[in-house]
């Protein structure tokens, strides 16, 4: 048997194929036990709704995309988490699109498989936001300062956490910090690095270039370049920011499993402060940024850009200091 159309539905339930577009599309003119007989039907010859030719009638998917690289690790989980439940609340479905590929990506975009897209990945370049900018596509990047009618940019004041932990640091009389930086080309990694050196070099505290370590923002690899440092035998750094929260944790464990002590011998400090920040030994000291609430943010902001009722804007969302064992010295006094 070819695809089954709603004509085969019409004809197999014995009823008019409005009444099953009806059912179908959860119009409230079919009565209750019609539909359920209908949809009944249209499970048992496997129907599957042609999506392409419907959005081209109505001009709308009812769908929003979220463009990433990856959902390795809290952050993007808790992020497609929030979103997914926001578009709920406004009618619409998530799609979420994983792609290194940016011609993948860009296509998907502007070939209107969504009504609107939140974007945070590397693989669309300049380029391509070059091109949702100009064709005014609903769009919310969270991974860079964009604004036009139909576009919004929903980010971390980055740049300033990056200020925050330098002082912190300052605060605490280090003289001698390492950074761990994450994903390059990501804008967090890149403001978070960029306002913790010029905060420290106000201070006249230059960091050597091997006293910048790549993390990729990624535990596991973080771990290694830190195990990797601390083999050289070169002088402990007295603090170390690690530009989220996991690779703070992969500092700790590398340090911790060397030998060290955090926060005796080292004070150790992350960014985003996900759920584990709390219940670690020490527990992580780290700056609250409140991504479930960026997710929620850029979904009630896209639907208003879709729905006109909004133009583009650049949010910027303040991070919070919070304090734990990790950068207090009297921890290990208790």
């Amino acid at each position: 048997m070819g695809k089954v159309t709603i004509k085969d539905i019409a004809r197999e339930a014995g009823v008019s194929i409005s009444t099953v577009s009806n059912a179908l599309n959860g119009v409230s003119v079919v009565k209750p036990e019609t539909r359920d007989y209908i949809l009944g039907v249209a499970d048992r010859l496997n129907y599957i709704p042609d999506f392409n030719g419907r959005n081209l009638k109505a001009k709308s998917t009812k769908v929003l995309g979220l463009f990433v690289t990856s959902l390795k690790g809290p952050y993007f989980a808790t992020l497609a988490d929030i979103m997914f439940w926001e578009c709920v609340k406004h009618g619409y479905e998530l799609t979420i699109f994983i792609t290194w590929n940016e011609r993948s990506a860009i296509n998907s975009i502007l070939g209107k498989r969504v009504d609107g897209c939140v974007i945070l990945s590397s693989d669309v370049d300049d380029e391509g936001a070059k091109r949702i900018l100009e064709l005014e596509y609903p769009t919310v990047f969270i991974d860079r300062e964009l604004k036009s009618e139909k576009v919004s940019s929903i980010i971390f004041d980055s740049y300033r956490d990056g200020v925050t932990v330098a002082e912190h640091f300052i605060r605490k009389g280090v003289k001698k910090p390492m950074l761990i930086t994450g994903v390059r080309g990501n804008y967090d990694s890149k403001e978070r690095s960029r306002g913790f050196l010029e905060r420290l070099e106000k201070e006249g505290i230059v960091i050597p270039d091997d006293y910048i370590l790549d993390g990729e923002f990624n535990t596991d690899e973080t771990y290694e370049v830190m195990n990797k440092f601390l083999q050289t035998g070169k002088p402990l750094p007295e603090a170390i920011f690690g530009t989220n929260d996991l690779s703070a944790i992969g500092a700790i464990n590398a340090l911790k499993d060397n030998g060290y002590s955090v926060p005796g011998d080292v004070i150790v400090m992350g960014v985003d402060d996900i759920d584990m920040c709390e219940y670690l030994n020490p527990t992580l000291s780290t700056i609250r940024t409140g991504f479930e609430k960026q997710g929620s943010l850029a979904v009630k902001k896209l639907v208003k850009m879709i729905n006109g009722e909004e133009t583009g804007d650049i949010y910027k969302l303040h991070g919070q200091l919070v304090e734990r064992e990790s950068t207090n010295k009297d921890y290990n006094k208790l």
